[in-house]
């Protein structure tokens, strides 16, 4: 093995290693600024679930029962809901379909965080119209891996809608006068 093969060895792991760090860094500052709320009656649930997420770039609020989120997704839209099925005064299913039928808050992403196992359960969690679900007790990976992409496609989705607007309000080139006098100069 010649001398440059083995520097070459020896510093390809670290600069993958590098580069690892890098884009692990340049994801996190895709979420900067993403809003996450955590709905759930029991204290040490919301406790656990914000120790997980601390890590994330992300304002974190919290709401202990269904009525308390849902007038808080109306006052302050997040951009994901993490949301206990199991509550008080309003279900996790009851608010999940109340925030997916409204065209002002649809594109919220909801998250089920739920203990129930049976197959009807999560059946009615995606008729309510839940992103995603999560049983308890909560891996921490599997936690922050879900909340990360959809955050993700949460903010692209965004931003694309955000360049759509722009162009729609924007006047078209090809119909001002001066485009067309470019047109004839050539």
């Amino acid at each position: 093995m010649g001398v440059n093969k083995i520097v070459n060895s020896m510093t390809e792991p670290n600069t993958t290693r590098q580069t690892q760090i890098a884009n692990a860094a340049e994801e996190e500052l895709d979420l900067v600024g993403a809003k996450i709320l955590l709905v759930d009656d029991n204290q040490q649930n919301l406790e656990l679930m914000q120790a997980y997420l601390e890590s994330l770039p992300c304002k974190l609020t919290t709401a202990r029962d269904g009525s308390q989120a849902y007038q808080s997704i109306l006052d302050d839209p997040p951009d994901l809901v993490l949301l206990d099925v199991m509550m008080p005064r309003m279900s996790g299913f009851e608010l999940c379909q109340k925030v997916k039928s409204s065209p002002s808050t649809r594109d919220v992403v909801i998250i089920m965080v739920t203990a129930l196992h049976e197959v009807g359960d999560f059946e009615r969690a995606v008729e309510c119209g839940t992103d995603d679900f999560l049983t308890k007790p909560v891996n921490k990976l599997e936690l922050l891996t879900r909340v990360r992409s959809l955050l993700r496609v949460r903010l692209l989705k965004k931003k694309l809608d955000q360049l759509s607007l722009k162009q729609r309000s924007s006047p078209d080139d090809r119909d001002s006068p001066s485009a067309a006098h470019k047109l004839d100069d050539t």
